[in-house]
Parts: C-alpha cells; sequence; structure tokens
C-alpha cells in the first residue's frame, strides 16, 4: 500500500467504530500499520475485543490490533458505559471476533514501528485516552523524530466540557498523559468538542447511512442510533455529534476543517480543573504555538465522505 502510514490509537466505543471503518475503507490513503487499543470508554478488555469485532466487519484482517494499557498513568479508570453501554458497542449484535490479538504490546508495537519508519514518516491518531501513547514517548523518546504528526480527538479550548463543566472525556480520562504529548514537541492537531460538536448525526443522516444498505453501514447505522440516544437527551439536539471519526476525516479530505494554531496545556492539578485544555486563543501568555486547534468542520462533506466509504466494505 502506498497511502499515509497511520497508527489509530483508541478505545471502542461506538464512534471509535466508526473512525476505524472509515480508515479500514480507505487503503489508497491510509496505510493503517495497526490499531493499539487502551482503557477508556469500556476497559481493556473490552476494546480490544472491540477492536477486532470491527477489523472484521470490514473484511481487514491483515490489519493487526494491539492491546496496551488498562489504566491511566496516575488515575482511577473511569468508564463511559453510559454512553456506549456495557460492552462499549451495544447497539447490534456483534459475533465473537475470531481474528486473535497481536503479541506485542501496544505500547512497544508503537515504538518499534516508529523506529523502523523514517522521519517525519508515521502519523499517530489517538481517539480515546493517551496513555499508550505517553507512555511509548516516555520510553522511547526516539520516536518523536518519526512522527508526521499526531492527529488526536480531545479536548475544549472554547466550549463546555462534556465530563466535567471544562473538561472532555479523553483527556479527563488521563489528563497526566495528555499533558505529556501536548508537550512532546510533536506537530499536534487537536479535534475537540469545539469542532466535533458540529458534527452532528441528525436523522436524515441516519437514514442516508442505512440506506446503503451493506452490513458494515447496518452496523454502524444500529449502533450510532444506540449512541444518539444519551447526547439527544443531553443536548437537546436532533442529534448526537460525532467525535472520533473526525480525525480520520481529516487524514482524508483536510479541507473539510478549519482551525488555528495556538498553545494548549492541560490541567492536571486542580480537581476542579483537571483535564482541562487551556488553549491560548489570542496569544495572551507570549507562549508559542503548540497545536492546531481544530474548530471548524464542512459536516455534509464529513457525513458524506462516511457514506462513501462505508458503501465500499
Amino acid at each position: 500500500m502506498s497511502g499515509r502510514p497511520v497508527i489509530v490509537d483508541c478505545d471502542p466505543g461506538l464512534d471509535d467504530a466508526i473512525a476505524l471503518l472509515l480508515a479500514l475503507a480507505s487503503p489508497e490513503e491510509i496505510d493503517l500499520l495497526g490499531i493499539t487499543c487502551v482503557a477508556g470508554n469500556v476497559p481493556l478488555a473490552m476494546t480490544e475485543r472491540n477492536a477486532r469485532i470491527v477489523v472484521e466487519l470490514s473484511g481487514r484482517r491483515d490489519v493487526p490490533v494491539h492491546a496496551g494499557c488498562p489504566r491511566p498513568l496516575l488515575r482511577p479508570l473511569n468508564t463511559g458505559e453510559r454512553v456506549h453501554g456495557k460492552t462499549g458497542l451495544d447497539g447490534y449484535d456483534w459475533p465473537a471476533p475470531s481474528l486473535p490479538l497481536a503479541d506485542a504490546h501496544a505500547v512497544d508495537f508503537i515504538i518499534a514501528t516508529c523506529l523502523a519508519a523514517d522521519d517525519g514518516a508515521i502519523t499517530l491518531c489517538p481517539v480515546g485516552p493517551m496513555t499508550n501513547v505517553a507512555t511509548a514517548i516516555v520510553k522511547e523518546p526516539r520516536i518523536l523524530p518519526k512522527l508526521r504528526e499526531i492527529a488526536f480527538m480531545g479536548g475544549a479550548a472554547l466550549v463546555p466540557g462534556n465530563v466535567t463543566p471544562v473538561a472532555e472525556f479523553n483527556i479527563h480520562a488521563d489528563p497526566h498523559a495528555a499533558r505529556i504529548v501536548l508537550e512532546s514537541g510533536a506537530r499536534l492537531t487537536m479535534f475537540g468538542l469545539d469542532v466535533t460538536h458540529k458534527a452532528i448525526t441528525t436523522p436524515e443522516r441516519l437514514d442516508a447511512i442505512r440506506g446503503i444498505g451493506t452490513p458494515a453501514a447496518a452496523a454502524a447505522a444500529a449502533i450510532l442510533t444506540f449512541y444518539d440516544r444519551a447526547d439527544i437527551e443531553r443536548y437537546g439536539a436532533r442529534g448526537g455529534p460525532l467525535h472520533d471519526p473526525c480525525v480520520i476525516a481529516y487524514l482524508l479530505r483536510p479541507a473539510l476543517f478549519s482551525g488555528k494554531e495556538c498553545h494548549v496545556a492541560v490541567e492536571t492539578e486542580s480537581e476542579l480543573t483537571m483535564g482541562q485544555t487551556v488553549a491560548d486563543w489570542w496569544g495572551v501568555t507570549g507562549k508559542a504555538a503548540s497545536c492546531r486547534v481544530v474548530t471548524g468542520i464542512d459536516a455534509d462533506g464529513y457525513y458524506a465522505l462516511i457514506r462513501e466509504r462505508l458503501a465500499c466494505l
């Protein structure tokens, strides 16, 4: 394959599943080197299982799935079954996966894959808590020159949080790991609630996905219908925000998104604001920009891309 070399680090999770399907359906643009799993939306035993289920659904058994860290660096594990269900993929009757886990620990896979690559080659896509990625950076900082970019779903720059008044789930789940990543010096692109809450799965968009008629699209429509129930109640919108696939859509169609370079810090001391991503939007601190914060999206184009790729599976 000749696509962009990518590792997706995830905690499936309903929206993670859609992100994985989008990547797995795009082999010409994305050379998916592997999927690494972390505890987050549900415990690790479920996230690695769910990743293998999605890989099998896509027919891409060539993509290895690696299990990683079972808990955050310092804080207790706090999962999201209220949104994603007990299994993390509630809403559809999934068969048990037959694809085995790859042998290597996710952190070791990230390190080995990066060190074997040319400088500036690898794109890391964390769409869950950043425990695996931060651990890899600390264990082997020589991976940093190998990275083209870390494009991640997490944070909230200018909008409220979704797990505390100021913090987004992925960052709050392991704020110390997020701080390590955001202070790493790598090129960073952040897809936080500022942009994902503009990507709403309306009934019309769900019907369009369901109408594709493929097994992958049927599964996607079912889990998105389940996923929407909590967010519709909370936010009073016609559908829920589809977070994680924004990262993969950006790799495929960067023109769908817009944002701004600024300095972003992660709060790790105060329980009141733990996990807040503090974006210096107007440059008042004088600190150099460290991250591109994405705030704009062509939502119709985003869902058109998802429909196009789901139809390929």
